[in-house]
C-alpha cells in the first residue's frame, strides 16, 4: 500500500477520471469496426505471432477486442460495468482504479506473449491467445462485491439481489469454465488431432489463461490495498456531495470594477477599493479608482 501511495504522489496527476467510460467507448468502437470494417478490426486484436513479425501496435490495440456478440444481455452488462467502475474509482480514488485496470491489461499482454513463447519453445507451435478485457471487467465486479457485499443491485434492472450472491455465482461459473476448458485441452492433447482441433485447443487455453491472469491481478491489488482506509457507500456519497458543494463557488469573482468589469480572476496584481464619495456600493480597480466619475443619486 505504501508503494502504491508513493506512485500516486508522483504520477497521480496523470490519472484518467471516469476511466470506465473510455473502456466502454473502446468496446463501442470495436463493435462498430467488427460490423462495418472487419478488415481493420482483425488488425487490432492480440496476435503474438504477428507482433513478433513487426505489428507491435497490437500490444495496445487489443483493448478494442469485443468480449462477445452484441445483444440485450451484453448491453445490460455494460451499464453494470459502468456503475461498478465509477463505484471503485470513488472508493479507491482515480489513480488506484487506473492502476488496477492498467495492471490487468499489462498482465494480460505479458501473459499472452509468454504463453506464445513457451508453447513455441516446448511444443514447436505457438499458441496465440486472443486477449480481451472481459475477465478484467469481471474481476472489477468481484472487487466491488468484496468491498460492498451487502449493497443491493437490480439484476436486469428488475430483480433486487445483494452483490455478494452475484459474486458467488460468478465465481462458481468461472470455476466451471476453467475446469471444463482444461478437460477439453486434455481431450485434444493427442498430437494426431493437434491440427484438426488446434483452434478449439487454443480457445480453451485462452480462456484458462485469461481467468488466471485476471484473478491474479484482482488478488494482488485487493490484498495489497485492503488495509487502506475504507469508506461505506453512504460515506462515499457524502464525500461526493461535499466536493460538489465545495465547487459551487469556484469561478465566481469577489471583486469587480464598476468601470472596466475586471475582477481578481483577471490578474493577481489587481487591487480593488470602494469609493467613499460614490453613493452606493461601487468598487473600482486601481486604474479607475481615482479617475472615475462619482455616482450621485438624485434626491
Amino acid at each position: 500500500m505504501g508503494f502504491i501511495n508513493k506512485l500516486e504522489r508522483k504520477f497521480g496527476k496523470f490519472a484518467i477520471s471516469n476511466l470506465i467510460y473510455y473502456v466502454l467507448g473502446a468496446y463501442a468502437i470495436g463493435y462498430l469496426l467488427s460490423e462495418v470494417a472487419p478488415e481493420i478490426y482483425v488488425k487490432l486484436i492480440m496476435s503474438p505471432k504477428l507482433i513478433c513479425e513487426g505489428e507491435v501496435w497490437r500490444l495496445f490495440t487489443w483493448i478494442f477486442t469485443i468480449p462477445q456478440e452484441l445483444d440485450v444481455f451484453v448491453i445490460f452488462m455494460f451499464f453494470f460495468y459502468g456503475w461498478i467502475g465509477i463505484a471503485l474509482e470513488r472508493y479507491w480514488g482515480t489513480f488506484k482504479y487506473n492502476l488496477y485496470m492498467l495492471s490487468g491489461w499489462f498482465f494480460m499482454t505479458v501473459g499472452a506473449m509468454l504463453i506464445y513463447f513457451v508453447t513455441t519453445a516446448v511444443g514447436g507451435w505457438g499458441i496465440g491467445i486472443v486477449a480481451s478485457t472481459y475477465y478484467i471487467n469481471l474481476t472489477s465486479f468481484l472487487a466491488c462485491a468484496t468491498l460492498f457485499p451487502d449493497v443491493q443491485v437490480l439484476l436486469f434492472m428488475v430483480i433486487p439481489v445483494k452483490m455478494k450472491w452475484i459474486a458467488i455465482v460468478d465465481l462458481v461459473l468461472l470455476g466451471y469454465e476453467f475446469v471444463n476448458n482444461l478437460l477439453l485441452v486434455a481431450r485434444y492433447n493427442d498430437m494426431e488431432l493437434l491440427f484438426l482441433y488446434a483452434t478449439t485447443k487454443e480457445m480453451c487455453i485462452t480462456a484458462c489463461a485469461s481467468i488466471v491472469i485476471a484473478l491474479l491481478n484482482f488478488a494482488l491489488f485487493y490484498f495489497g490495498s485492503r488495509h487502506g482506509k475504507r469508506f461505506t457507500p453512504k460515506q462515499i456519497k457524502r464525500k461526493t456531495q461535499f466536493k460538489k458543494h465545495m465547487n459551487v463557488g469556484k469561478g465566481i469573482s469577489k471583486h469587480k470594477c464598476a468601470i472596466c468589469g475586471r475582477s481578481e480572476n483577471d490578474g493577481e496584481g489587481l487591487v480593488f477599493r470602494f469609493c467613499s464619495r460614490c453613493e452606493g456600493n461601487y468598487e473600482y480597480c486601481q486604474d479607475h479608482l481615482f479617475t472615475h466619475e462619482h455616482v450621485k443619486t438624485d434626491n
